[in-house]
């Protein structure tokens, strides 16, 4: 099997790439500057740039691409400037991929979010789901990356996911740890109930999913039960020994927000089962791994 996987300067799609190596399967990786700073085989590639995408794939002809590539500033996506960049990344980029991947016949995995539903309500958010109400530009541009692949494609995994956090880049564990260490109190919201996935972990699973044809939408995140921000936070601060003390608000009283936030990112995994695939391991266990490394 040979792999393409975009976006491999990202958290995910550099996990991605180190989850098939260590597999012994061939990968191929592309981002915009194509410097894999000599860990992968890494090719420059503008996913917004179509005849570039059908030049490179059709040369590459892989048998799977992996579709990390993203815009993936949820706040920025908001500025009227910004708005059709946004759109040009992750809804007309996804469709060249998708247009190629049909082509060659390649299997694809696309990365979404549970930023295509309202936020709200307590019901977990089920892979299927069709009453999409994004609250926020980046939400709708998601959907329509999601959309153009269930509409040009048969063979491809929807995999929606939420509260990322990786080894390669920015997230909301190192933001935590740093401003823990900084201050006594710290302020976080408190009525956004979803869990955690740990990049690591997803790349394990969408691995596992390319070597099948068991295709459609899927929920991916890691165990351990459905939380708030802030319990996230003081899990952190008690695993990495930081004394700050968490003060919940709620969404409004915290306020630094541009884009509108779901409340509700529950998101409902039993369709991995039913598929026979290996649900990802808890959230604090992903917590305690990560510290290991980052702490």
């Amino acid at each position: 099997m040979k792999v393409f996987v975009t976006g491999v300067s990202g958290q995910l799609g550099h996990d991605v790439m180190l989850e098939l190596a260590k597999r012994g399967i061939k990968a191929i990786g592309s981002d915009r500057s194509g410097d894999g700073k000599g860990e992968f085989e890494v090719v420059a590639l503008d996913i917004t740039d179509r005849d570039g995408v059908e030049k490179t794939l059709t040369g590459i002809r892989p048998d799977a691409i992996i579709h990390c590539a993203a815009w993936t500033n949820v706040d920025g996506a908001e500025d009227e400037k910004a708005k059709p960049i946004v759109k040009k990344v992750n809804v007309d980029g996804t469709q060249n991929i998708a247009n190629v991947a049909k082509k060659i016949n390649a299997k694809m995995v696309y990365i979404s979010t549970d930023y295509v539903f309202n936020g709200q309500g307590e019901r977990p958010w089920q892979p299927d789901d069709k009453d999409y109400a994004p609250l926020n530009y980046y939400g709708e541009t998601k959907l329509g990356g999601e959309l153009a692949v269930s509409q040009t494609l048969d063979k491809y995994f929807i995999v929606r996911i939420a509260w990322v956090f990786g080894q390669n880049g920015k997230n909301f564990v190192d933001t935590m740890l740093r401003v823990g260490k900084e201050h006594n109190e710290v302020r976080v919201v408190d009525d956004q109930i979803g869990t955690p996935t740990y990049c690591p972990d997803l790349a394990r699973l969408l691995v596992d999913m390319i070597e099948t044809e068991k295709y459609g939408y899927y929920h991916a995140t890691n165990e351990g039960g459905f939380i708030s921000w802030a319990d996230f936070t003081k899990e952190i601060f008690k695993q990495a020994g930081i004394d700050s003390k968490v003060i919940p608000v709620t969404t409004e009283e915290y306020g630094l927000s541009v884009a509108a936030r779901p409340k509700n990112s529950r998101l409902d995994k039993s369709k991995l089962i039913e598929n026979g695939f290996k649900l990802l391991p808890t959230w604090q266990d992903a917590l305690s791994r990560y510290l290991e490394i980052h702490g």
